[in-house]
């Protein structure tokens, strides 16, 4: 059996201390995506809309948001036009999601 590590994936610096985003697939023509996102304890990923339906699958630690707690081996789906502002949990590994954004995302200020 192969097993996923996440700490193995080469994981892309980006502007944001702690905020990773490994692209799988994009197509500019519609905005859609398949992403890894790593956080690490603590982080925040910025507070954003989405534009179309998001599924995010949870590989490893977990996140909060205004929609409670989200760990481990969960799936949760985010409606075209939710806004949330996930942060990491402070204890524990990294956390690390698999997700598919319709449209891709806005960041809000």
């Amino acid at each position: 059996m192969m097993r996923f590590d996440p700490m193995a994936v080469d994981w892309p610096v980006s502007r944001r201390a702690g905020i990773y985003v490994k692209e799988l697939w994009t197509d500019a023509a519609t905005g859609d995506a398949a992403v890894l996102v790593r956080m690490d304890p603590g982080c925040a990923y910025p507070r954003h809309r989405h534009v179309g339906d998001e599924e995010v699958f949870v590989l490893q630690g977990g996140f909060r948001d205004e929609r409670g707690e989200h760990r481990m081996g969960e799936f949760r789906r985010f409606e075209a036009g939710s806004i949330h502002a996930p942060i990491a949990f402070a204890d524990g590994p990294p956390c690390v999601l698999f997700s598919i954004a319709h449209g891709g995302i806005e960041i809000l200020r």
